[in-house]
């Protein structure tokens, strides 16, 4: 939610570029984990998260991007960085007990 708000103050031109990249790839995380609760065993939902995990990572770029070009304050970075941090090291975890259980 931060991430959309964050972002309604980016220039008018990066609408269709780092706006609409940025919110794709946050919504990415959770569209991906919800997918893959819906299948039948370990393997196939630790795939979904290795996919959410991805888009994590490119979330993380992207808010890197948008600070260094002034589109973010530093402290709203920091904030959502430290989300997007957080998330990725859930999915890492539930990734390796997944996986663990194979």
């Amino acid at each position: 939610m931060l991430t959309y708000k964050s972002t309604l103050s980016f220039p008018r031109q990066e609408s269709y570029g780092l706006v609409s990249q940025l919110r794709r790839a946050a919504s990415s995380v959770a569209a991906n984990i919800a997918e893959g609760c819906g299948c039948s065993g370990s393997r196939e939902f630790a795939r979904f998260l290795e996919i959410a995990l991805r888009s994590a990572s490119e979330t993380e770029y992207h808010l890197l991007l948008a600070r260094d070009l002034g589109y973010l304050e530093l402290k709203t970075y920091e904030i959502l960085n430290d989300q997007v941090t957080e998330v990725k090291r859930m999915l890492t975890g539930l990734i390796q007990k997944l996986n663990a259980e194979g």
